[in-house]
Protein backbone atom coordinates (compact mmCIF):
# COMPACT_ATOMS: atom_id res chain seq x y z
CA UNK A 1 0.00 0.00 0.00
CA UNK A 2 0.97 3.47 -0.66
CA UNK A 3 0.58 6.79 1.12
CA UNK A 4 -1.52 7.88 -1.81
CA UNK A 5 -4.14 5.37 -1.68
CA UNK A 6 -7.80 5.85 -1.68
CA UNK A 7 -9.13 4.11 1.64
CA UNK A 8 -12.31 2.20 1.95
CA UNK A 9 -14.00 2.12 5.13
CA UNK A 10 -15.94 -1.37 5.53
CA UNK A 11 -18.95 -0.87 7.32
CA UNK A 12 -19.54 -4.15 9.68
CA UNK A 13 -22.02 -5.56 12.22
CA UNK A 14 -21.08 -8.42 14.51
CA UNK A 15 -18.70 -9.67 12.06
CA UNK A 16 -20.19 -8.95 8.60
CA UNK A 17 -20.10 -6.19 6.39
CA UNK A 18 -22.64 -4.20 5.37
CA UNK A 19 -23.70 -4.60 1.40
CA UNK A 20 -23.38 -1.06 0.67
CA UNK A 21 -19.42 -1.18 1.86
CA UNK A 22 -18.86 -3.34 -1.35
CA UNK A 23 -20.94 -0.54 -3.92
CA UNK A 24 -18.02 1.98 -1.80
CA UNK A 25 -15.17 -0.26 -2.69
CA UNK A 26 -16.52 -0.71 -6.29
CA UNK A 27 -16.71 2.61 -6.66
CA UNK A 28 -13.22 3.46 -5.18
CA UNK A 29 -11.57 0.75 -7.53
CA UNK A 30 -13.51 2.64 -10.57
CA UNK A 31 -11.85 6.03 -8.89
CA UNK A 32 -8.47 4.58 -8.63
CA UNK A 33 -8.12 3.25 -11.95
CA UNK A 34 -8.37 6.68 -13.42
CA UNK A 35 -6.40 8.40 -10.58
CA UNK A 36 -3.84 5.69 -10.70
CA UNK A 37 -3.80 4.74 -6.84
CA UNK A 38 -4.27 1.59 -4.77
CA UNK A 39 -7.06 0.75 -2.49
CA UNK A 40 -6.75 0.20 1.03
CA UNK A 41 -9.78 -1.60 2.86
CA UNK A 42 -10.05 -0.41 6.26
CA UNK A 43 -11.86 -2.79 9.15
CA UNK A 44 -12.13 -2.27 12.80
CA UNK A 45 -13.96 -5.21 15.14
CA UNK A 46 -15.25 -8.17 15.18
CA UNK A 47 -14.32 -10.70 12.52
CA UNK A 48 -11.96 -7.96 11.03
CA UNK A 49 -9.33 -10.02 8.84
CA UNK A 50 -12.16 -12.48 7.58
CA UNK A 51 -14.14 -9.29 6.13
CA UNK A 52 -10.45 -7.54 5.11
CA UNK A 53 -9.90 -10.65 2.73
CA UNK A 54 -13.24 -10.28 1.36
CA UNK A 55 -12.74 -6.78 0.64
CA UNK A 56 -9.44 -7.98 -0.99
CA UNK A 57 -11.02 -10.61 -3.33
CA UNK A 58 -13.47 -8.38 -4.33
CA UNK A 59 -10.78 -5.58 -5.20
CA UNK A 60 -8.79 -3.88 -2.55
CA UNK A 61 -5.18 -4.06 -3.18
CA UNK A 62 -4.33 -4.01 0.58
CA UNK A 63 -6.02 -3.96 4.24
CA UNK A 64 -5.67 -2.32 6.97
CA UNK A 65 -7.74 -4.14 10.23
CA UNK A 66 -7.62 -4.05 13.78
CA UNK A 67 -9.79 -6.49 16.05
CA UNK A 68 -9.39 -4.78 19.68
CA UNK A 69 -11.80 -5.65 22.15
CA UNK A 70 -12.78 -1.79 22.26
CA UNK A 71 -13.94 -2.11 18.85
CA UNK A 72 -16.08 -5.52 19.02
CA UNK A 73 -18.78 -2.87 19.31
CA UNK A 74 -19.04 0.49 17.50
CA UNK A 75 -18.33 2.92 19.87
CA UNK A 76 -17.64 6.07 17.46
CA UNK A 77 -14.68 7.57 20.42
CA UNK A 78 -12.59 4.01 20.15
CA UNK A 79 -13.49 4.18 16.26
CA UNK A 80 -12.97 7.81 15.00
CA UNK A 81 -10.11 8.03 17.36
CA UNK A 82 -8.51 5.33 15.15
CA UNK A 83 -9.31 6.22 11.88
CA UNK A 84 -8.08 10.08 12.42
CA UNK A 85 -4.86 8.48 14.08
CA UNK A 86 -4.04 6.38 10.67
CA UNK A 87 -5.69 9.23 8.55
CA UNK A 88 -3.01 11.81 10.14
CA UNK A 89 0.24 10.08 10.00
CA UNK A 90 -0.10 8.15 6.51
CA UNK A 91 -1.95 11.02 4.87
CA UNK A 92 -4.50 9.08 1.96
CA UNK A 93 -5.65 10.57 -1.00
CA UNK A 94 -9.52 10.03 -0.22
CA UNK A 95 -11.35 7.80 2.45
CA UNK A 96 -14.46 6.39 0.95
CA UNK A 97 -17.39 4.88 3.21
CA UNK A 98 -20.94 3.86 2.69
CA UNK A 99 -23.99 6.22 3.99
CA UNK A 100 -24.68 4.37 6.78
CA UNK A 101 -26.05 5.14 10.20
CA UNK A 102 -22.91 3.94 11.75
CA UNK A 103 -20.27 5.44 9.16
CA UNK A 104 -22.07 8.37 8.60
CA UNK A 105 -20.93 9.38 12.33
CA UNK A 106 -17.50 7.85 12.14
CA UNK A 107 -16.67 9.86 8.91
CA UNK A 108 -17.52 13.37 10.24
CA UNK A 109 -15.94 12.68 13.70
CA UNK A 110 -12.91 11.75 12.36
CA UNK A 111 -12.49 14.27 9.49
CA UNK A 112 -13.10 16.99 12.44
CA UNK A 113 -10.22 15.65 14.33
CA UNK A 114 -8.11 15.11 11.16
CA UNK A 115 -8.57 18.61 9.99
CA UNK A 116 -10.33 18.29 7.29
CA UNK A 117 -14.05 18.42 5.58
CA UNK A 118 -16.57 15.86 4.32
CA UNK A 119 -18.72 15.51 0.99
CA UNK A 120 -21.77 13.82 2.19
CA UNK A 121 -24.15 11.52 0.27
CA UNK A 122 -22.86 10.93 -3.19
CA UNK A 123 -24.64 9.51 -5.81
CA UNK A 124 -21.60 10.50 -8.43
CA UNK A 125 -17.89 10.74 -8.70
CA UNK A 126 -15.56 11.95 -11.50
CA UNK A 127 -12.37 12.69 -12.01
CA UNK A 128 -11.13 16.40 -13.90
CA UNK A 129 -7.42 16.25 -14.26
CA UNK A 130 -6.32 14.69 -10.50
CA UNK A 131 -9.39 16.53 -9.00
CA UNK A 132 -12.75 14.11 -7.76
CA UNK A 133 -15.97 15.60 -8.78
CA UNK A 134 -18.74 14.49 -6.15
CA UNK A 135 -22.53 14.90 -7.50
CA UNK A 136 -24.64 15.02 -4.63
CA UNK A 137 -28.28 16.06 -3.97
CA UNK A 138 -29.07 19.08 -2.60
CA UNK A 139 -32.48 20.95 -1.36
CA UNK A 140 -33.64 17.70 -0.15
CA UNK A 141 -33.13 15.98 -3.25
CA UNK A 142 -35.02 18.88 -5.31
CA UNK A 143 -31.34 19.76 -7.50
CA UNK A 144 -28.17 17.86 -7.57
CA UNK A 145 -25.03 19.63 -6.76
CA UNK A 146 -21.34 18.65 -8.50
CA UNK A 147 -18.34 19.91 -6.19
CA UNK A 148 -14.60 19.51 -5.82
CA UNK A 149 -12.86 18.46 -2.71
CA UNK A 150 -10.14 21.63 -3.79
CA UNK A 151 -8.11 22.60 -0.70
CA UNK A 152 -9.33 19.41 1.43
CA UNK A 153 -6.79 16.83 2.33
CA UNK A 154 -7.38 14.18 2.81
CA UNK A 155 -11.02 14.46 1.23
CA UNK A 156 -13.70 12.36 2.71
CA UNK A 157 -16.76 11.28 1.18
CA UNK A 158 -19.59 9.10 1.66
CA UNK A 159 -22.16 7.29 -0.38
CA UNK A 160 -25.46 7.09 -0.52
CA UNK A 161 -26.16 2.70 -0.51
CA UNK A 162 -27.45 1.78 -3.72
CA UNK A 163 -26.01 4.66 -6.28
CA UNK A 164 -22.73 2.59 -7.06
CA UNK A 165 -23.12 -0.90 -8.21
CA UNK A 166 -20.95 -3.52 -6.22
CA UNK A 167 -17.82 -4.82 -7.69
CA UNK A 168 -18.75 -6.58 -11.42
CA UNK A 169 -15.55 -9.41 -10.51
CA UNK A 170 -14.12 -11.62 -7.95
CA UNK A 171 -9.74 -11.20 -8.12
CA UNK A 172 -7.37 -13.11 -6.21
CA UNK A 173 -6.56 -12.17 -2.81
CA UNK A 174 -3.40 -11.57 -1.45
CA UNK A 175 -3.40 -12.27 2.19
CA UNK A 176 0.58 -10.79 2.36
CA UNK A 177 -1.73 -7.31 2.11
CA UNK A 178 -3.31 -7.06 5.22
CA UNK A 179 -2.00 -5.47 8.41
CA UNK A 180 -2.73 -4.99 11.54
CA UNK A 181 -3.05 -2.18 13.40
CA UNK A 182 -3.45 -1.02 17.33
CA UNK A 183 -6.51 0.29 18.51
CA UNK A 184 -5.40 4.03 20.13
CA UNK A 185 -8.03 4.23 22.92
CA UNK A 186 -7.69 1.90 25.79
CA UNK A 187 -11.41 0.66 27.58
CA UNK A 188 -10.62 2.90 30.59
CA UNK A 189 -10.60 5.98 28.87
CA UNK A 190 -14.29 5.29 26.78
CA UNK A 191 -17.62 6.72 28.19
CA UNK A 192 -20.10 4.78 26.30
CA UNK A 193 -20.72 1.30 26.88
CA UNK A 194 -23.04 -1.22 24.98
CA UNK A 195 -25.00 -4.00 26.73
CA UNK A 196 -27.06 -5.44 24.62
CA UNK A 197 -28.90 -4.82 21.21
CA UNK A 198 -32.73 -5.07 20.52
CA UNK A 199 -32.92 -6.50 17.30
CA UNK A 200 -35.76 -6.82 14.61
CA UNK A 201 -35.81 -10.60 12.93
CA UNK A 202 -36.81 -11.77 9.17
CA UNK A 203 -37.42 -8.36 7.88
CA UNK A 204 -34.69 -7.05 5.21
CA UNK A 205 -33.24 -3.32 5.27
CA UNK A 206 -35.27 -0.69 3.41
CA UNK A 207 -31.69 0.65 2.24
CA UNK A 208 -30.69 -2.51 0.82
CA UNK A 209 -34.51 -3.53 -0.63
CA UNK A 210 -34.50 -3.58 -4.20
CA UNK A 211 -38.54 -3.43 -4.49
CA UNK A 212 -40.43 -1.29 -2.14
CA UNK A 213 -43.97 -1.06 -1.91
CA UNK A 214 -45.05 1.91 0.53
CA UNK A 215 -48.19 3.25 2.01
CA UNK A 216 -49.22 6.78 3.33
CA UNK A 217 -52.26 8.76 4.32
CA UNK A 218 -54.34 7.25 1.65
CA UNK A 219 -54.47 4.04 2.86
CA UNK A 220 -57.03 5.23 5.86
CA UNK A 221 -55.63 3.37 8.46
CA UNK A 222 -53.20 0.35 10.06
CA UNK A 223 -55.35 -2.11 8.00
CA UNK A 224 -55.39 -0.26 5.01
CA UNK A 225 -51.22 -1.22 4.57
CA UNK A 226 -52.75 -5.01 3.89
CA UNK A 227 -52.86 -4.95 0.27
CA UNK A 228 -49.67 -2.59 0.28
CA UNK A 229 -47.95 -5.27 2.32
CA UNK A 230 -49.33 -8.61 -0.20
CA UNK A 231 -47.98 -6.76 -3.35
CA UNK A 232 -44.14 -5.93 -1.55
CA UNK A 233 -44.58 -9.93 -0.54
CA UNK A 234 -45.42 -10.87 -3.95
CA UNK A 235 -42.70 -8.95 -5.58
CA UNK A 236 -40.27 -10.16 -3.29
CA UNK A 237 -39.91 -6.42 -1.64
CA UNK A 238 -40.66 -4.73 1.64
CA UNK A 239 -42.67 -2.24 2.74
CA UNK A 240 -42.21 1.17 3.11
CA UNK A 241 -44.02 4.19 4.51
CA UNK A 242 -44.86 7.58 4.29
CA UNK A 243 -43.73 9.81 7.36
CA UNK A 244 -47.71 10.96 7.98
CA UNK A 245 -48.63 7.07 8.11
CA UNK A 246 -46.24 7.14 10.91
CA UNK A 247 -47.25 9.79 12.71
CA UNK A 248 -50.42 8.62 13.26
CA UNK A 249 -49.07 5.12 14.56
CA UNK A 250 -49.99 2.80 11.84
CA UNK A 251 -47.16 1.40 11.17
CA UNK A 252 -43.45 1.72 12.98
CA UNK A 253 -40.90 3.93 12.37
CA UNK A 254 -38.59 1.35 10.69
CA UNK A 255 -40.93 1.78 7.55
CA UNK A 256 -40.48 5.30 7.42
CA UNK A 257 -39.10 6.20 4.10
CA UNK A 258 -38.08 10.52 3.28
CA UNK A 259 -35.95 13.33 4.83
CA UNK A 260 -36.59 11.94 8.21
CA UNK A 261 -37.00 8.97 7.66
CA UNK A 262 -34.74 6.34 4.90
CA UNK A 263 -33.10 7.30 1.99
CA UNK A 264 -33.53 4.53 -0.59
CA UNK A 265 -32.73 3.58 -4.35
CA UNK A 266 -34.22 0.66 -5.13
CA UNK A 267 -34.71 -0.73 -8.37
CA UNK A 268 -38.76 -0.27 -8.26
CA UNK A 269 -40.38 1.98 -5.54
CA UNK A 270 -44.15 1.63 -5.63
CA UNK A 271 -46.04 4.94 -3.77
CA UNK A 272 -49.55 3.57 -2.97
CA UNK A 273 -52.06 6.58 -1.36
CA UNK A 274 -48.69 9.26 -1.12
CA UNK A 275 -49.07 12.86 -1.66
CA UNK A 276 -45.20 13.26 -2.72
CA UNK A 277 -44.49 16.25 0.05
CA UNK A 278 -41.08 17.27 -0.48
CA UNK A 279 -39.80 15.47 2.60
CA UNK A 280 -40.86 11.94 0.99
CA UNK A 281 -39.03 12.66 -2.10
CA UNK A 282 -35.86 13.29 -0.47
CA UNK A 283 -36.13 9.97 0.90
CA UNK A 284 -37.22 7.94 -2.39
CA UNK A 285 -36.11 10.40 -5.93
CA UNK A 286 -33.38 8.46 -6.56
CA UNK A 287 -35.09 5.30 -7.07
CA UNK A 288 -34.39 3.69 -10.61
CA UNK A 289 -38.24 3.33 -11.80
CA UNK A 290 -40.96 4.79 -9.46
CA UNK A 291 -44.74 3.86 -9.88
CA UNK A 292 -47.30 5.44 -8.47
CA UNK A 293 -50.70 4.83 -7.45
CA UNK A 294 -53.44 7.35 -6.19
CA UNK A 295 -57.09 8.95 -6.55
CA UNK A 296 -55.74 12.64 -6.88
CA UNK A 297 -54.28 13.12 -10.36
CA UNK A 298 -52.13 16.42 -9.21
CA UNK A 299 -50.60 14.84 -6.30
CA UNK A 300 -46.91 15.96 -6.66
CA UNK A 301 -45.35 12.19 -6.71
CA UNK A 302 -47.16 11.83 -10.57
CA UNK A 303 -43.96 14.45 -11.20
CA UNK A 304 -41.51 12.05 -10.48
CA UNK A 305 -43.34 8.71 -11.15
CA UNK A 306 -42.10 6.75 -14.30
CA UNK A 307 -45.80 5.46 -14.35
CA UNK A 308 -48.83 6.21 -13.06
CA UNK A 309 -52.52 4.99 -12.14
CA UNK A 310 -55.34 7.06 -11.18
CA UNK A 311 -57.27 5.15 -9.19
CA UNK A 312 -58.06 4.07 -6.05
CA UNK A 313 -55.50 1.98 -4.46
CA UNK A 314 -57.64 -0.69 -2.76
CA UNK A 315 -59.04 -1.86 -6.17
CA UNK A 316 -55.38 -1.12 -7.98
CA UNK A 317 -53.46 -3.02 -5.62
CA UNK A 318 -55.41 -6.01 -5.06
CA UNK A 319 -55.59 -6.56 -8.62
CA UNK A 320 -52.14 -6.06 -9.35
CA UNK A 321 -51.04 -8.22 -6.72
CA UNK A 322 -53.07 -10.87 -8.41
CA UNK A 323 -51.68 -10.00 -12.01
CA UNK A 324 -48.27 -10.59 -10.43
CA UNK A 325 -49.22 -13.88 -8.67
CA UNK A 326 -49.75 -14.96 -12.44
CA UNK A 327 -47.02 -13.92 -13.95
CA UNK A 328 -44.57 -14.67 -11.32
CA UNK A 329 -45.96 -17.90 -10.72
CA UNK A 330 -46.50 -17.29 -6.60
Amino acid sequence: MTDNDIWVYVDQFQGAAMSASWETLGAARDLSTRLQTGVTALVFGVNAEAIAREALACGASAAICCDDATLADFRVEAYAALLAALVVTRQPRAILAPATTRARELIATAAIDAGTTVMADAIGMEVQGDVVLVTRPVYAGKLFCTANGVGSHPLFITLRPRAFPKPAAQIAEHPESIEHVQAVVAEAALRVKVTGYDTVVGQVSLTDASIIVSGGRGVGGPEGFAPVRELATVLGGVMGASRAAVDAGWVPYAHQVGQTGKTVAPDLYVACGISGAIQHQAGMRTSKVIVAINKDREAPIFSLAKYGVVGDLFEVLPALSAEMRKRLGR
